[in-house]
């Protein structure tokens, strides 16, 4: 049985677009609002569909990682998002690195050739402009007026955190033709046994450049708006500048680490390296890793050519911030991630409070499986808590004292339970860096296991 009445759903980014997807393919009749073409916002460029704005990787891809996991599982549910960065994919080492125009124009077509999808190029600013069911998936970014309409739909008098705010950077991206590769090389990490190649361009400093490009990030003019002083920053998207605040050395311990690098040119390790990588298919362009930033434009082509082998550099886009909404999810929303106040009011993706691009495809996956079950009248059918589906759920939606933006990791799975009967030797496998890996494996054979077993039963 499908809804008599279409499902609306606002917003094409990521989650709004795999939702839409996805319900469509289930053979409801879906309306896909989007406002830009008619206004634009502080990050987006284009009026396509899932534009990426900040970095062009979707996370890592490994079989043994907690976001490999989390691709594992959104293939089996059949994720437009995943299938469309794997068609535009670009090397990049363990990430899944994609061409920004080929992702978006491929999502974008989909969409609007969808038979059960129509599109809509306005700005919706209240709630009450939308029938229902409807799913809010306009992401961190969402309209002012729309942005309040939420906050005075989730509002009690008892409680004033109906949104918290952090902020989002933007790296610079840099034309391939104005990097020196007679001082840059090209390694991925540990990789000592092809020297030369590799998917990431690293840019080596000695101790000496290091601390006068350091204290030149200190010294730049900043782009601070006065309203966003007191936000904070989500660590995967911290400003260069925000990192370099707790110490000269910490960014060397991050962004700029050069373990498991050594430049061929001279066979050293560098002291630090700034590494790029690839931007698109064509590797015309390529993007400063972590070096999201709030620099003024003019210092940041000034400080950033001071990296060895960018001294000539032509930047086809500069780093640029802004800031990020999203709900105090655990007290406004259910499990399912509906208002209280309205158990056909959805939402989707970022402004749930989760961080990252294909964590944020995920919650829209799943929400349109609950937004099925809605319609349906039937059960609600929950992800297992053992999966990566279940444990990002469950991290935006438990009660907790502090809720910040999250993404997926090891750390949001169930603790594994030793049965004791199992002996002593069961639970020290566990134990101590060496049974880290061996913990890993089994979290993931477990959300294996229990995701097979809930696909089969839905």
């Amino acid at each position: 049985m499908v809804s008599d009445n279409p499902i609306h759903i606002v917003g094409a980014g990521l989650a709004g677009s795999e939702t839409a997807f996805q319900l469509a393919e289930m053979g409801h009749k879906v309306v896909l609002w989007e406002m830009r073409s008619k206004k634009m916002t502080p990050a987006h460029k284009t009026n396509l569909f899932a534009e990426l704005v900040c970095s062009n990787s979707l996370g890592s891809q490994t079989d043994y990682s907690a976001p490999g996991q989390l691709k594992w599982e959104a293939k089996k549910l059949g994720s437009l998002i995943l299938k469309s960065a794997e068609e535009a994919h670009i090397p990049a080492g363990m990430a899944l690195g994609v061409d920004r125009e080929v992702f978006a124009k491929a999502i974008t077509t989909t969409l609007e050739n969808h038979p059960n999808i129509e599109i809509k190029r306005d700005v919706v600013k209240s709630l009450s402009d939308i029938p229902r069911p409807c799913v809010l998936a306009t992401g961190p970014l969402t309209d002012e007026a729309l942005a309040l309409d939420v906050k005075a739909h989730l509002r009690n008098d008892d409680d004033e955190k109906e949104f918290l705010y952090f902020f989002d950077a933007i790296a610079p991206i840099i034309d391939t033709d104005s990097i020196n590769m007679d001082i840059c090389f090209k390694q991925n990490r540990w990789d000592f046994d092809n020297p030369g190649e590799g998917d990431y361009i690293n840019c080596p400093m000695d101790k000496d450049t290091y601390y006068k490009f350091i204290q030149a990030i200190k010294d730049a003019r900043k782009i601070e708006p006065k309203e966003f002083e007191k936000t904070p920053y989500f660590d995967a998207c911290m400003p260069v500048e925000a990192i370099i605040e707790k110490g000269d050395e910490t960014i060397r311990f991050g962004p700029m680490s050069p373990k498991g690098l050594r430049n061929h040119h001279n066979d050293e390790r560098p002291y630090a390296v700034v590494q790029l990588r690839q931007e698109n298919k064509d590797a015309t362009a390529w993007n400063m890793v972590g070096f999201q930033t709030k620099m003024a434009y003019g210092d940041q082509k000034e400080v950033f050519r001071m990296i060895p082998g960018l001294e000539e550099a032509e930047f086809l886009k500069l780093g640029s911030i802004h800031r990020n909404m999203y709900i105090h999810t655990p007290r406004k929303l259910t499990k399912q991630l509906q208002s209280q106040n309205d158990p056909g009011l959805f939402f989707a993706g970022q402004i749930t409070g989760v961080e990252g691009y294909f964590d944020s495809t995920c919650i829209g996956l799943l929400v349109s499986r609950f937004v099925d079950n809605y319609v349906k009248g039937v059960n609600f059918n929950m992800p297992p808590r053992a999966s990566a589906f279940g444990s990002l759920l469950n991290a935006i939606t438990e009660e907790k004292e502090r809720f910040q933006p999250t993404n997926i990791s090891f750390g949001l799975f169930p603790p594994l339970v030793v049965d004791p009967a199992d002996g002593p030797k069961a639970a020290r496998k566990y134990r101590g860096s060496k049974g880290k890996r061996a913990k890993r494996d089994q979290q993931i054979l477990n959300a294996k296991q229990a995701f097979e077993a809930w696909v089969l039963r839905d």
